[in-house]
């Protein structure tokens, strides 16, 4: 019987740092983008003595930027939505930090409780509200950096759902 295993025969990888890839300084994937949310997530002291909340509108502040992306903190005061929108030629990663967010698209309706993501890619329409008696806390990872915020209608959302037909 032979007692040699895998790691004996090959060695061990971690040993041969040429073929490591260096840690990066900034995120580039969607997976490192969405690490990069849930590590600031667990957090707080990084974010929590930040956070305001306003009655009158969402309150929002830019946390971080990086070579082409931005992190941004927002409150929600029950009521506050942010209406049927989308984010342009950005990608993003929602992350609820506190409380609960209610998300609506044109696939439905789904409830985001503290430490829930969501990932979108351009153009991708929805509408966030807090639909609950008590404050909410998100996080937003936008990639390029947020340049526009294009508001839409429910028909016009609907409307470019539907596959054109001749």
């Amino acid at each position: 019987m032979n007692s040699d295993n895998d790691l004996q025969i090959a060695g061990d990888i971690l040993e041969v740092p040429h073929l490591l890839q260096p840690p990066r300084e900034h995120p580039v994937t969607v997976a490192e983008f969405v690490g990069l949310a849930r590590a600031i997530a667990a957090d707080r002291a990084q974010w929590e003595h930040l956070v305001e909340y306003d009655a009158t509108s969402r309150w929002y502040h830019r946390l971080r930027t990086g070579p082409g992306y931005e992190v941004w903190l927002l409150s929600w005061v029950p009521g506050q939505g942010s209406g049927l929108h989308d984010h342009g030629r950005s990608s993003g990663v929602l992350t609820v930090l506190e409380g609960t967010l209610t998300e609506r698209t044109e696939r439905g309706t789904r409830a985001l409780g503290a430490g829930a993501q969501r990932v979108f890619a351009p153009g991708y329409a929805h509408e966030v509200v807090n639909a609950t008696l008590e404050p909410a806390v998100s996080l937003h990872v936008y990639y390029p950096g947020l340049t526009e915020m294009p508001m839409r209608t429910a028909a016009a959302a609907a409307c470019e759902a539907r596959p054109v037909t001749a």
